[in-house]
């Protein structure tokens, strides 16, 4: 769930060659902008899942805040856009500094 096009996102995958690890995605394109969570859920639904069962990765408030709404659990990350103490007023389950730490949440 990307606030970046479907033409960023599929140039980021390239650029990264990550695209294998997605099964799906959503873009700030195709349906409604973070942070309305219309997204995630749009996601939960295709994989069938509730909320609960799943966990938005998140470097902005607007990840955060989008999960939140719909009461997903949602882990910060600080390496990205926006700082920790942003971060941690959207209750996440933790906010880690490095990506090797994602494993202990997942």
């Amino acid at each position: 769930a990307t606030g970046k096009s479907r033409a960023g996102l599929n140039r980021a995958f390239v650029a990264s060659k990550i695209e294998d690890l997605f099964d799906d995605s959503r873009c700030a394109d195709e349906t409604a902008s973070k942070p309305d969570p219309l997204m995630l859920a749009e996601l939960l639904e295709r994989f069938d899942l509730a909320p609960d069962e799943a966990l938005m990765v998140g470097d902005t408030e607007f990840d955060l805040d989008m999960a939140q709404h719909i009461n997903m659990p949602r882990l910060g990350v600080s390496y990205g856009a926006h700082a920790k103490d942003r971060l941690l007023k959207y209750d996440p389950i933790a906010c880690i500094d490095h990506f090797k730490d994602i494993k202990k949440y997942i």
